[in-house]
C-alpha cells in the first residue's frame, strides 16, 4: 500500500511537536462519502475502500486539508491533558493548532497553495490573507534530530506570523440559502496546477496582476453583499448576488485560458451554465484550484430548487466520457474544527 502523504506528514508534524514539548502510533482512517467520487452505493455516512486511499478520487471538498486539521486537532486534544506545554486544548487555542497544521499540508503537498482551505478548517468562515511562504523553511528537514524543537520554536513564535483571519466579520450564507456541491467523479492534481498558474503570473506579470486586481475586487465585493444580505437581509432577490458571481467566474475563465490550466474548463462552464439557469440557483464556481472533480453552487433553499438540481443531473453526461454527476448531501457549514460525538463514528468503527 502507497502511503499517504497528508496522513503520514500530518502525524509526524503533530506528534514530533508534542514529543517536543513533552521532553520524551498507524490505524485504519474512515472517510466521509461526501469526500469520495465513487462513493453513492452506500447509505452510510462512512465506509471502508477496497483501492488504496492515494486511487479513490477526492471530490474537491478541500478533504486534504481537513484531513490534515482534523488528525493534528486529534492528536493535541488527545495529549492535551497530559502534556505540559500545550497551553490549552485545541479548540481554545486555534492559532496554535492552524499554524501546526499549516505547516503539515505545506510539507505534504509540496508547499503549494494559498492556505486558505486549512485556516476555514480551523476558524470557519473567515476572510484570511496567507502567511509569508519562507516561513515553513525555518521548521528544517523531517529527519533532522531537533526537527520537533525547531517545530515548536516556529509554531509558538507569535513574531514571525504574519497571516491575517478576520472571523469576526464572517462571510456567511444568508438566511432562505444554503451552499451545495456537485461532485463530477472525475479528480484533479491541485499542486501541478497551481505551479502552472504561478508560472504563467511571473511570466506575464503585468497581464497576470490586472487579472488578479480585479477578481480581488470581485471577491471582496462578493464577500461585502454577503455580509450585508446576512446582517441586514438587503436585496432579498439575490441578483445581485448572481451578477457578481458571474464576474468572478469571467475572470476565472480568463485565468484558465491564458495560464493554459483547465481552472474552468469548457466542460465545467457548461455544466455550471445549465445548473446556473435552474430557477432557485443563485450561481456557483468551480473551488479551489479549479479542474474537473466539483462545482460549488450557491441555491435558494427550498425543496424546488433541490429538486430541480437532482433532476438535472441524473440526465447529465459529463464530457467526452459522459461521466456522471451528483448533488451532495453535504452543505455548507461556518463553524470549523469542533470535537465530534465519539458515537457518530460508531457504524465505521463496528467494521473497522
Amino acid at each position: 500500500m502507497k502511503p499517504n502523504p497528508f496522513v503520514e506528514t500530518a502525524l509526524q508534524y503533530a506528534l514530533s511537536y508534542v514529543g517536543a514539548l513533552d521532553g520524551t502510533d498507524n490505524r485504519p482512517l474512515p472517510s466521509s462519502n461526501d469526500a469520495q467520487s465513487d462513493a453513492a452505493s452506500t447509505q452510510a455516512s462512512f465506509r471502508k475502500f477496497d483501492l488504496p486511499i492515494n486511487e479513490v478520487n477526492k471530490t474537491g471538498l478541500g478533504s486534504s486539508a481537513a484531513l490534515v486539521t482534523a488528525l493534528t486537532g486529534a492528536v493535541l486534544e488527545f495529549y492535551s491533558s497530559q502534556v505540559r506545554g500545550l497551553r490549552q486544548k485545541p479548540l481554545e487555542d486555534r492559532a496554535c493548532l492552524h499554524r501546526l497544521a499549516q505547516l503539515a499540508h505545506c510539507a505534504a503537498q509540496g508547499k503549494v497553495g494559498s492556505g486558505f482551505d486549512v485556516a476555514s478548517a480551523v476558524f470557519g468562515s473567515c476572510i484570511y490573507k496567507r502567511f509569508s511562504p519562507s516561513i515553513p523553511e525555518q521548521v528544517g528537514p523531517l529527519n533532522d534530530a531537533s526537527f520537533g524543537e525547531h517545530l515548536a520554536r516556529v509554531v509558538q513564535d507569535d513574531t514571525i506570523w504574519d497571516y491575517e483571519i478576520n472571523s469576526h466579520r464572517k462571510v456567511s450564507i444568508p438566511h432562505g440559502l444554503k451552499l451545495v456541491m456537485c461532485d463530477v467523479d472525475c479528480g484533479s492534481q491541485t499542486p501541478g496546477m497551481v505551479k502552472q498558474v504561478l508560472k504563467w503570473r511571473s511570466e506575464n506579470q503585468v497581464v497576470a496582476d490586472r487579472v488578479w486586481d480585479e477578481l480581488q475586487r470581485w471577491n471582496d465585493e462578493l464577500a461585502d453583499r454577503l455580509h450585508g444580505i446576512s446582517e441586514w437581509q438587503e436585496d432579498q432577490s439575490f441578483a445581485g448576488l448572481s451578477d457578481n458571481i458571474q464576474q468572478v467566474r469571467r475572470l476565472l475563465r480568463t485565468m484558465s485560458s491564458q495560464a493554459k490550466v483547465p481552472i474552468e474548463p469548457e466542460e465545467q462552464t457548461e455544466l455550471l451554465d445549465a445548473c446556473s439557469a435552474v430557477p432557485g440557483v443563485i450561481g456557483g464556481v468551480v473551488p479551489g484550484a479549479g479542474g474537473y472533480d466539483a462545482i460549488t453552487l450557491l441555491i435558494e433553499d427550498d425543496e424546488n430548487t433541490s429538486t430541480g438540481l437532482v433532476k438535472l443531473l441524473e440526465s447529465w453526461k459529463f464530457g467526452k466520457h459522459g461521466g456522471k454527476v451528483r448533488l451532495l448531501a453535504t452543505r455548507g457549514e461556518m463553524e470549523g474544527v469542533r470535537v465530534e460525538p465519539v458515537q457518530k463514528y460508531s457504524e465505521w468503527i463496528k467494521i473497522g
